[in-house]
């Protein structure tokens, strides 16, 4: 679990967060949503260590991490897996290489151990036969697949994921979504998607806060987001005619399943 309280951050005489507060809970997606300039990017930042506020703290089950030293958010840091938005694999390595690359940062194991551990999240991901290929072998669903491998490779107590369907088609991006949800469920992660893409809302957002010009706009899940009456809300997720149109019928759905 991450507990932000009241935190603010500002650049030069721009106050970029204001006041905001929320919790992302463990074994469930967390996500991050608003519009360019919400503040949800330097809000990731904050979270992971980047960035430090100038006021409020940022709670790892109990510890803050406002108030650490380098040596002691490096600490924090072997705990957390990174989903980048553009991947971030090394080109000039393998599948494989990339993703025992944390193994042999942070690990003192054998190469026999690394590999099989390489071997087993490159199965949850479903890339058994990939381990020879590079990057540039493999298409950008595959080298999400990898990135994501990669992340829970040193099996992290927290999951960041910075918009990761970022590029792909929306079948993929299914695939991406699904798999973060299930291996948030499996390994009990604390996971964490700063997202635009409405489908992982709708899909996969156990817990969601809205981000509105700095501050905690919303709160809620995917099931209660289509009976928001938060008018700024429902301007950025049903923008359309078409997702308005979504909107009612899942609602009329939900009212046939009740």
């Amino acid at each position: 679990m991450i507990e932000v309280r009241n935190v603010r951050k500002s650049f030069g005489d721009k106050e970029i967060l204001k006041d905001v507060s929320f919790t992302m809970y463990t074994g469930k997606t967390n996500l991050i949503i608003g519009a360019s300039g919400s503040g949800k990017t330097v809000m990731m930042k904050c979270m992971i260590g980047l960035i430090r506020p100038e006021q409020g703290a940022i709670l790892y089950h109990g510890e803050d991490i406002t108030k650490m030293d380098e040596k002691e958010l490096i600490e924090i840091r072997r705990q957390i897996g990174m989903l980048f938005q553009g991947s971030a694999l090394f080109d000039s390595m393998t599948v494989q290489e990339n993703v025992m690359f944390p193994l042999n940062m942070f690990t003192q194991d054998n190469f026999k151990k690394k590999l099989e551990r390489v071997n087993e999240v490159l199965a949850k991901v479903e890339l058994t036969d990939a381990n020879k290929k590079y990057p540039a072998e493999i298409s950008g669903g595959m080298k999400k697949r990898v990135a994501l491998a990669r992340a829970i490779v040193l099996n992290p107590k927290f999951l960041f994921c910075d918009e990761p369907n970022s590029g792909l088609d929306p079948q993929t991006s299914l695939v991406i979504d699904n798999l973060i949800s299930s291996l948030t469920k499996e390994y009990n992660m604390t996971t964490i998607i700063n997202t635009h893409d409405m489908n992982t809302v709708m899909e996969s957002g156990d817990h969601i806060i809205y981000m509105h010009k700095g501050q905690k706009q919303w709160e809620g899940s995917n099931k209660e987001i289509v009976y928001s009456d938060d008018e700024l809300l429902n301007k950025f997720i049903f923008a359309s005619d078409f997702l308005k149109g979504a909107k009612m019928a899942q609602i009329q759905q939900n009212d046939r399943n009740k």
